[in-house]
């Protein structure tokens, strides 16, 4: 296949510079689907500029409802001219302008897919899981995006002008909610089949990569031998590390 895409993704300091779960949902999806691409570094205070450069629509709005709000991933179709953002949309549109290559949102499953997101999203927002991994993530960036994540970040609502170290969980707070996100990600692990490896049994679907990049960004932010890993990997018989392993040849950063 001839099709090339370049996927823009947001770069850290780690080996591999890959760190985004929302960029790795897509890497996911181009490798199972053995999609030609390549990756284009862009840090935080230059999406923007690409979006205009480009001439791409930004898929979201701020909280006002009206500013654009140029996120990554951005995923451009040399073959088409397409610039498609937002990972679910991105998939879909993989799975609508190339049909023989396998497909991660298969027929009759739209809906169960756009239900699942949302559940997962809704089950994560009642966790901690945010304010556990913000400071970590701004960590690993470089300086120039450093300083954009931690002046946008603090200086949002959500942070009350607080610092991100200040809003991590720590003692006792961090206990409870470490204990509230195992318990979340047990009543996602009720929507499997019992002794099924995917969400659709043996079928890999979006769905899974969608889980499998949140899992993942424990083993990303803390490092592989770290508790933190070692616990999540760990839980509901060790679902969560299975899943990531199975799906570890989709990872590779093109």
């Amino acid at each position: 296949m001839t099709t090339s895409f370049t996927l823009y993704d947001i770069p850290s300091t780690l080996p591999n510079k890959a760190w985004s779960p929302n960029i790795y949902k897509v890497r996911y999806v181009l490798n199972y689907k053995g999609l030609p691409h390549r990756t284009e570094w862009v840090e935080f205070p230059h999406i923007e500029e690409l979006y205009k450069r480009l001439g791409a629509k930004a898929s979201a709005t701020k909280p006002d409802g009206v500013t654009p709000h140029y996120t990554l991933p951005l995923l451009h179709d040399h073959s088409t001219g397409a610039l498609v953002s937002d990972s679910a949309a991105i998939a879909r549109y993989l799975d609508r302008t190339y049909p023989e290559t396998p497909s991660v949102i298969p027929k009759g499953t739209d809906t169960f897919h756009y239900a699942f997101t949302e559940g997962l999203v809704s089950h994560f927002r009642v966790t901690a899981l945010w304010r556990i991994n913000l400071a970590k993530a701004n960590s690993i960036l470089n300086p120039v995006s450093e300083e954009y994540y931690r002046r946008t970040r603090e200086a949002s609502l959500r942070l009350g002008g607080k610092r991100l170290e200040d809003v991590v969980p720590k003692g006792e707070e961090r206990e409870r909610e470490w204990a509230k996100l195992k318990e979340v990600f047990g009543k996602v692990d009720a929507w499997y089949g019992k002794g099924d490896r995917y969400v659709m049994g043996d079928v890999v679907s979006y769905a899974d990569f969608t889980v499998s990049a949140s899992v993942m960004e424990f083993r990303t932010l803390f490092g592989e031998d770290s508790e933190e890993w070692k616990d999540v990997s760990a839980w509901h018989g060790g679902r969560w590390g299975a899943l990531v392993k199975n799906l570890e040849k989709y990872e590779t950063v093109l």
